[in-house]
């Protein structure tokens, strides 16, 4: 009997040792402080990334993931409005103690408006998909990508014969406010020859949001998209998952071989709801009110778009980057044009002219674009941009009648040929010009390149 007290013992001991020795996850803890966007907790160990939820006296509790900690304190950032929250409220964790969350993916997403936690937004049922994944993926290899071989025709006159985009290319549309951005990519979702459209509107009012998707992206366009809408009232770690989210679809379709357009709207505001955060949890700024991790935080959204493997699927992303006070050396818009395979100028002046697609063709271009086309386009793009260039640069001359025939004959030539040039600079929105189309008349202006 004795023996066998003994055997029980220092089994109990030896259980005891290996409890002791497991990591110590503790599930539930206390609010003990909010302050601005971010509530502390304590008696909780969550790794970065979990997600948790906040019991809260009425209505619904609270779910928020986990951004920072100091020692045992967690820094959590609600992903809805707090009120109603207590001191000392309970925090568990939500799911799995070393996971965040999963949202759905899948061919069940098209047609469908949702949130940036997944939730549906267009009044209809959750989306049935039994396939879901988290928010962030394995880098990919860039060795293991194709290159940008093949063009893709976006619909838009000047872009496709003067700036001309690769399937799987990464460009930026930068634009101050009120100078026709949405509506330029509302005809790029209805004219580009992609399989799927992904948009993410990240940091929109309210009312761009339901125009976006009833009067520019239209009934055509949205039947194969997918819309991920994360105002500019929402949470900013909200925002920013609206746009990993939307991103990560764009992904998962790529992955099935599908060639994808994603179109997010904007990179600004997921820089803007990043700083947000950042600044909440102590991180110091550096550029202009930007902490380091904005400009860490956008190479690594922007490197998941692109080609796949050889032989996959492709993702081509345009990316709005507001340039404030059409101020292009602003900060975000200068991390943004060193990141990106090439930017689309949007010119105020233009467009208070009347002038549509307001697209600065001098200050804009195509990163990709020698690789993709053939030795007369090129001079012909060449020569179109020089008679252009020529006559802004003496516009005001031309306008006062101090210019005379013959002292110049490149200047002569943008002269006669400006009305033309002018009007080809020029579409409706309601109007569609594809590859061919753009090319032949590109030709017409320019016969003999």
């Amino acid at each position: 009997m004795a023996a066998r007290l003994a055997r029980w013992l220092g089994q109990l001991d030896q259980l005891e040792n290996r409890i002791t020795q497991l990591p110590r996850v503790r599930r539930y803890g206390r609010l003990t402080r909010a302050a601005g966007l971010v509530l502390e907790a304590s008696g909780l160990q969550l790794p970065l990334g979990a997600t948790c939820v906040i019991e809260r006296q009425q209505g619904r509790d609270v779910e928020s993931e986990v951004v920072g900690f100091n020692d045992q304190r967690l820094f959590l950032m609600p992903l809805e409005d707090v009120e109603g929250i207590l001191p000392g409220a309970r925090v568990y964790a939500r799911g799995s103690a070393d996971s965040g969350r999963t949202l759905p993916l899948g061919p069940s997403l098209l047609g469908r408006v949702l949130d940036g936690a997944g939730r549906p937004l267009d009044g209809l049922a959750p989306p049935d998909s039994a396939e879901r994944g988290t928010l962030s993926s394995t880098p990919f290899n860039p060795l293991q990508r194709s290159p940008i071989e093949h063009i893709l025709d976006v619909g838009i006159r000047p872009v496709n014969a003067l700036l001309t985009v690769g399937r799987g290319q990464r460009m930026g549309l930068f634009a101050g406010s009120g100078v026709g951005k949405s509506v330029l990519l509302g005809m790029m979702a209805r004219y580009t020859r992609a399989d799927v459209i992904v948009v993410g509107l990240i940091g929109e009012r309210g009312r761009e949001v339901k125009d976006f998707i009833e009067n520019i992206l239209g009934a055509e366009g949205r039947s194969r998209s997918v819309v991920i809408a994360a105002p500019a009232d929402v949470s900013p770690l909200l925002r920013m998952q609206g746009a990993a989210y939307a991103t990560r679809i764009a992904e998962d379709f790529r992955d099935r071989g599908q060639h994808v357009l994603l179109i997010m709207d904007s990179l600004t505001r997921y820089a803007m709801a990043q700083r947000e955060i950042a600044l909440a949890i102590g991180e110091p700024p550096a550029t202009k009110g930007y902490p380091p991790s904005v400009f860490a935080k956008l190479p690594a959204l922007v490197e998941r778009a692109g080609n796949g493997a050889h032989g996959g699927g492709s993702i081509t992303a345009f990316y709005t980057v507001l340039t404030e006070g059409d101020d292009q050396q602003d900060p975000i818009a200068d991390a943004a044009r060193a990141i990106l395979d090439g930017h689309i100028v949007l010119s105020r002046r233009l467009a208070e002219a009347g002038h549509y697609p307001a697209i600065d063709i001098e200050a804009s271009i195509s990163r990709a674009m020698t690789a993709l086309i053939d030795d007369s386009h090129s001079a012909r793009v060449r020569r179109f941009k020089q008679l252009l260039s020529s006559y802004q640069r003496n516009r005001d001359l031309i306008s006062v009648g101090a210019w005379s025939r013959g002292a110049d004959p490149q200047l002569d030539a943008a002269v006669a040929l400006w009305p033309q040039m002018e009007a080809f600079l020029q579409q409706d929105i309601h109007q569609q010009a594809d590859q061919e189309t753009a090319l032949h008349q590109l030709a017409q202006l320019f016969p003999d390149p």
